[in-house]
């Protein structure tokens, strides 16, 4: 997913041992917060290996346009992967990645998003599950996609999103999202249930946003057409 803000950080996280925030955050959201330090919450995270970016799938490419598979065996290789999707995103200045946007057909999202009160939420999320409230405020608002490069396009969503999965030892991970984080956790889910955000919109629309973003050279991303 991509939004109208700069993600100023360009490399992966460190995920093979807990880390602190800057004092100027508010808040990363992982798991399980462990303690206060610094004035920033410190977050379980995860052996992960230094992780190499991917050149992103485009609209049309067949993994992206059917539901991915649930992910069954937590070993290195998914480690791996989890850190290839963070270098992935933010080569392409993301603020989410799904895996089948890297061509893996797999319920995978990373994301690196705030929520409405301007807090940084930082996670991955296996076997994602939405949840939704039943009384929900709807917000309309623009939403881009890096696998739909360089185009936007104004989406009605739930104004608030829960998510609940596990990471990449199987341990729970719950993330409860407002503003941008909710958009972005229902944006990836989406993408993980083989819809891409275009799929949304009325098909004149979504046919002249399809045209142009095969114009697009996109930034960071590949040209795979699938």
């Amino acid at each position: 997913m991509t939004v109208g803000l700069e993600v100023r950080q360009k490399t992966p996280l460190d995920l093979r041992r807990p880390h602190t925030i800057r004092p100027n955050c508010k808040s990363l959201v992982v798991a399980i917060p462990l303690q206060l330090a610094g004035g920033c919450i410190v977050w379980a995270t995860v052996q992960t290996p230094t992780g190499t970016p991917r050149p992103v799938t485009r609209y049309g490419t067949p993994v992206l346009h059917r539901r991915c598979a649930e992910v069954t065996v937590f070993d290195d290789a998914l480690a791996q992967l989890v850190a290839d999707m963070f270098a992935s995103m933010y080569a392409a200045n993301g603020v989410g990645l799904a895996a089948n946007q890297i061509g893996v057909d797999a319920r995978i999202f990373v994301l690196d998003c705030p929520d409405a009160t301007g807090a940084r939420a930082v996670a991955h999320v296996i076997n994602p599950v939405l949840h939704l409230p039943e009384q929900r405020v709807l917000v309309t608002d623009s939403e881009g996609c890096l696998s739909v490069p360089g185009q936007y396009a104004e989406v009605t969503r739930p104004a608030t999103a829960t998510v609940t999965g596990v990471d990449v030892h199987g341990q729970p991970v719950r993330i409860d999202g407002t503003g941008t984080l909710a958009r972005c956790l229902q944006h990836e889910v989406d993408h993980l249930d083989g819809l891409v955000y275009v799929d949304r919109l009325p098909a004149r629309l979504r046919k002249r946003l399809l045209a142009a973003a095969a114009e697009h050279p996109g930034v960071g991303v590949g040209t795979n057409q699938g």
